[in-house]
This record gives structure tokens, C-alpha cells and sequence, in this order.
């Protein structure tokens, strides 16, 4: 129903391009005047990296999941965290501050390639690497990719494993050539606040969105046409990446913390966190009861616990 309402929305407006292309633009402006980056803004083989920097000790690096950006991390997690470790909260390509990087941005070795080359400019060595949602799989990328410099690896609600099925009707639309094109830009114009705020509230539960959290994070950003754009193509094109990462989770030689909601329904833990943690020789895997897909924001204690077992167990504690 809902597609079948995007496309015929698409189709009544066919003759209202400019004005749809001009409302995208004036809310995206104005996102980017009301969310602009909390931290500095590095070049990495020509393109704009984001990283928010706070706090002293042991490098612990944050990599957000999917229409994320930093904020997800700095709206409280990084405060609870900067006491005990440098924390590093990176935009991954196309999305928050970070640019673009092409067609091979969809990888998240790729992405992890380009995100270890930004933490490098900032002096960052054997890093706790945490990754949230699809941030996990770049996480476990990261690790991949050096091993040797990687102390450990934190996943939380992570989307690790190829899962059975598609994505469903939306994602498959707004990845097409077609929702690129026409259904991208009328969302970015006409999704109201309100609706907004449901798809958030959809993403936390079964807990509530916190206090300020909405209005902080900017989901008006996410919105913006070019990163809608690269998150649906990043979102359907990782489960062959993860064909591909699979048969060599088994070789991470670090430290690997799995932390998963049992309640999630966004990245059921039946289908990753379970199967992940059989494939990896001494992964320790939490489940927590009763929570859903944002354990940082809801359960942030369990969190925090897991990323110090990880740093005790890397030596860096």
C-alpha cells in the first residue's frame, strides 16, 4: 500500500518537478543550518570525513548504522563514554558530513578502508571499534581489513550476517533507478514531522524515543536527497558483502563483544548475533532481555560494560 501510494503520488506530481525539487532543497537547507557538524572535518583521498572527538584514554572509535550520522552517538553515549576512553565518532561516506565516495562506497570495506584513513589523521592506534546496526558490519570490516591494528570489536544490534529474503517493497523502490529518480525527492519534500517521529519511534521499540532525542539528531538530515539516496543503495547492496565477510569472521584475531536486544525486530539477534557468535572463536554474546534495536540510547550501562570487557581483554585496561 505504501509504495503503491509513493508511486502514485510520483505520478500526480510528474508535472511539478522544480517545485518539488525546490521544497527538497529549502528543507534541506534549513537541516544543514540547524544540524551542522560537532566535530571537525578531515579530507580522505579528496573527500569530506566527519569525526567528533571528546575525552582521553584508549581510542574507542563509534561507527553509527543506517540514516544515522555522529549524532546518534553524541546526543548522550559519547558523554557517558569520553571519561574513560578517547572517543572517535565517525559519519560514514554519504551520510551525516561525510561525503560521498562513488559506487564503491556501498561496501563497508570499503567504507572501513576510508573511516581507518580518517582515524589515522587523528592518531588513533589499536582502537576499540564499536559499530551499531549496519555500523557493525563496518566494524567487523574494519577488523578484517587490519587486524594487527585493531585491539577489538564491539557490534551492537549489529547487521552482520546475509539474512533470508529482501528488504521488503520501500528499500527496493528507493534504490531502484525509477525511486532514485522520482520517489526520493517527494520524500525529502513532503515527509511531515510527525511521520517522522513515528519511523523513529518504530526504530526504538519496544522503548520509548528519550527526551530530546528527535529534535536533536536531525532526522532532516537523513532526508536530505543524496543521503536518502546512498543509504537505500548502502542498505540493499551489503547482504553480498556480507556472502562475502562471512567465511572470514572466523580469522578475527581480536576480542569480539556481541551485544544484542532480544526484542529486536529491526535486526531480528535469531538471524546475526546468534550466528555470529558461533562463527568467531571466543566472541562473548549478550542478550538483552526485553530490549530493542538502540541498546546505546536505552540500556547504555550493558553497553558500556561490554566495550570495557573488550578493552580488558585487548590489555588496554
Amino acid at each position: 500500500m505504501a509504495v503503491s501510494l509513493l508511486i502514485a503520488g510520483t505520478l500526480a506530481l510528474g508535472g511539478c518537478g522544480a517545485a518539488v525539487s525546490q521544497r527538497a532543497s529549502d528543507r534541506e537547507a534549513v537541516a544543514e543550518a540547524s544540524y551542522p557538524p560537532t566535530g571537525q572535518l578531515l579530507e580522505v583521498d579528496g573527500h569530506r570525513i566527519h569525526a567528533h572527538v571528546e575525552g582521553r584514554g584508549p581510542d574507542l572509535v563509534l561507527i553509527h548504522g543506517a540514516s544515522g550520522s555522529t549524532r546518534d552517538f553524541t546526543f548522550s553515549f559519547v558523554e557517558k563514554m569520553k571519561g574513560r576512553y578517547r572517543v572517535i565518532a565517525l559519519d560514514r561516506p554519504g551520510l551525516g558530513w561525510s561525503d560521498d565516495i562513488g559506487p564503491d562506497g556501498t561496501s563497508p570495506l570499503v567504507q572501513a578502508d576510508v573511516l581507518r584513513k580518517a582515524a589515522a589523521q587523528l592518531g588513533v592506534r589499536r582502537p576499540i571499534v564499536l559499530g551499531h546496526s549496519y555500523g557493525a558490519a563496518v566494524a567487523l570490516a574494519w577488523g578484517l581489513r587490519d587486524p594487527g591494528n585493531t585491539a577489538a570489536i564491539v557490534t551492537v544490534s549489529g547487521a552482520v550476517m546475509p539474512w533470508p529474503g529482501d528488504l521488503g517493497p520501500v528499500y527496493s523502490l528507493t534504490a531502484s533507478s525509477f525511486g532514485q529518480a522520482a520517489v526520493v525527492p517527494l520524500i525529502s519534500a513532503f515527509v511531515s514531522p510527525d511521520r517522522a517521529d513515528r519511523i523513529v519511534g518504530q526504530i526504538f521499540a519496544p522503548q520509548k524515543v528519550p527526551p530530546g532525542y528527535s529534535d536533536y539528531f536531525g532526522v532532516g538530515l537523513s532526508l536530505r536527497r543524496e543521503s536518502f539516496r546512498i543509504n537505500a543503495r548502502q542498505v540493499t547492496g551489503l547482504k553480498p558483502y556480507l556472502r562475502l565477510m562471512e567465511p572470514n569472521y572466523p580469522k578475527l584475531p581480536m576480542p569480539v563483544e556481541i551485544l544484542h536486544g532480544g526484542d529486536d525486530r529491526v535486526v531480528p539477534v535469531e538471524i546475526h548475533a546468534q550466528p555470529l557468535g558461533r562463527l568467531i572463536p571466543g566472541a562473548r554474546v549478550t542478550i538483552l532481555e526485553g530490549i530493542g534495536h538502540m541498546p546505546h540510547h536505552v540500556a547504555p550501562d550493558a553497553v558500556a560494560a561490554a566495550i570495557d570487557r573488550a578493552a580488558s581483554r585487548a590489555g588496554l585496561r
